[in-house]
């Protein structure tokens, strides 16, 4: 017999990374791998926030800078960008981070939407976010982050 005082809640699970100090997540499906920076071969004419074209076992695959898609600063640190790999519709994208996190569970209970806080790109390019006990996990919509249309000011 079920116990009733058991309540049970959906987990959720996000591949986490870092821009700048924030604290991102993607749910763990969209992610196809995660991979070391790849060369980039940039693209004349492209948006600002197309770092530009990287070789993925012979597959072309566009590099979105996330920090300018973001309008976050340009990263000052010699650190070379992990790429974040993530599949959409039938597209694969590849999305540059500062460091990756881990793979994270978290229940759908914590889940609000965006902070009032959040202005400007950040806020429209996230669908929500999660209140963890250290920090805030921002869930990053890919659609919307893929979609150069979306946030365009």
């Amino acid at each position: 017999m079920e116990n009733p005082t058991t309540k049970t809640t959906q987990e959720n699970q996000f591949c986490t990374f870092y821009l700048e100090k924030l604290f991102f997540g993607i749910e763990v499906e969209k992610v196809q791998e995660i991979i070391r920076y790849q060369k980039i071969t940039h693209v004349p004419l492209s948006s600002p926030e197309i770092a530009g074209l990287i070789n993925l076992r012979s597959q072309i695959v566009t590099a979105i800078d996330l920090r300018r898609r973001l309008n976050l600063t340009d990263n000052k640190i010699e650190k070379s960008p992990l790429n974040v790999v993530v599949r959409f519709e039938d597209e694969t994208i590849s999305l540059l981070v500062d460091e990756v996190g881990d793979v994270i569970d978290v229940s759908q209970d914590n889940f609000e939407l965006p902070p009032e806080t959040l202005r400007g790109k950040v806020r429209e390019l996230i669908r929500g976010a999660y209140k963890l006990e250290k920090q805030l996990l921002l869930i990053l919509d890919v659609e919307k982050v893929v979609d150069m249309n979306v946030a365009e000011k």
